[in-house]
């Protein structure tokens, strides 16, 4: 049997962790995105650890995360992670996809017709 690394145990707390604690935004997407299965075929999982990193969303079959940004994202520190993060997951052949929580908010079909868009089902 293969031992868990201790990060690799911790990367899967932190993302059950943030299962349970899902913002209103992130539940709003979650909804409209889970609908893909039925309506694409494609599957897509929440708060998904992803190497050392939990991604928002992802569609693994098609190597796209989408990451919703708060205020947080927006200060030097977040910035910094989220460029580490981003370049990790381009080394990993990942697109990442942000979308803004105010976004969100205020244009929720614009936001799905992005993520539609850049799965390639709308040209």
């Amino acid at each position: 049997m293969v031992r868990q690394t201790t990060h690799f145990k911790k990367t899967n707390a932190r993302a059950k962790k943030l299962r349970r604690d899902m913002t209103n935004g992130e539940w709003r997407l979650w909804l409209e995105l889970r609908a893909f299965r039925n309506r694409y075929g494609l599957h897509v999982r929440r708060q998904v650890p992803i190497g050392p990193y939990v991604a928002d969303f992802a569609f693994m079959s098609k190597k796209l995360v989408i990451e919703l940004d708060g205020e947080f994202h927006f200060t030097p520190e977040g910035l910094k992670r989220d460029t580490s993060r981003d370049a990790w997951f381009a080394g990993e052949g990942f697109r990442v996809l942000k979308i803004k929580t105010n976004e969100l908010e205020d244009d929720l079909e614009g936001c799905i017709n992005t993520v539609i868009y850049e799965l390639g089902l709308m040209h």
